[in-house]
């Protein structure tokens, strides 16, 4: 099949995608450029990145001091001004779980992902797509609800507490069960959650005393090389929220 100009492609392409400056290069070959946002789900992507051994440039940006908002700059490279945003070659792409989606597609040679014949493929699919599906949005209503100062019996913060709650109790009976969230192999369905279980309390604090699977969970994280590199290179300043 003949394959179409990048010009064609680009028409029927949605807004995130448009036509980047190449990336650096590592010994002539064209490397990954992470746009990172500090203190994000950007971090996502530093982390894999690391676990897939490949070669990526970092380009760091800081939220407003005051507001905690992402800088103009990266409202230049994508509309919504958000972060991560990469780019591969002529490809500028946003979103964090199509950003892993499309790396491992691309790069990844099979790792971190398991085949629809493996046993715990369907698991796989629901807790990489978890996080983003019900952790990291219940998250963030948590975090806007709490800030109204609504009593804690009112409806709409009692409400938000109990979806959030029967979330945190999911994902605890699913790791009390097995190491890693789609069974016996770390996926990339951890590199998707961990986030919202650890730096995105820094928006919004949630005490995880109460869910020991989690806890454990954590702390098998925090001994994988990958990570510690992923999150000294990205984000320096923070000691990973693994308690």
């Amino acid at each position: 099949m003949r394959s179409l100009p990048l010009s064609s492609l680009l028409k029927y392409a949605p807004p995130h995608f448009r036509p980047a400056q190449p990336a650096a290069t590592l010994c002539g070959a064209l490397m990954l450029t992470i746009h990172h946002l500090g203190h994000s789900q950007s971090e996502r992507i530093v982390w894999l990145c690391e676990e897939l051994g490949i070669p990526y440039e970092l380009r760091h940006y800081r939220r407003d001091e005051v507001t905690r908002l992402s800088p103009p700059e990266l409202k230049a490279l994508h509309p919504l001004g958000a972060a991560p945003v990469i780019e591969d070659g002529d490809l500028l792409l946003a979103e964090s779980a199509a950003i892993v989606e499309y790396i491992l597609a691309r790069h990844g040679d099979g790792r971190l992902r398991l085949d629809p014949s493996h046993p715990d493929y369907a698991s796989y699919l629901y807790w990489f797509h978890f996080s983003n599906g019900n952790l990291q949005p219940v998250m963030g209503r948590l975090m806007v609800v709490s800030r109204t100062g609504l009593a804690a019996d009112h409806p709409v913060q009692a409400s938000v507490q109990v979806r959030f709650d029967r979330v945190m109790e999911l994902i605890e009976t699913r790791l009390r069960e097995v190491p890693y969230f789609a069974g016996s192999e770390f996926t990339a369905a951890d590199i998707m959650s961990v986030f919202s279980l650890t730096t995105m309390r820094l928006f919004q604090p949630v005490c995880l005393g109460p869910y020991p699977g989690i806890l454990s969970y954590l702390q098998r994280i925090g001994e994988r090389p990958a990570y510690r590199r992923a999150m000294a290179k990205g984000d320096p300043d923070l000691v990973p929220m693994l308690d």
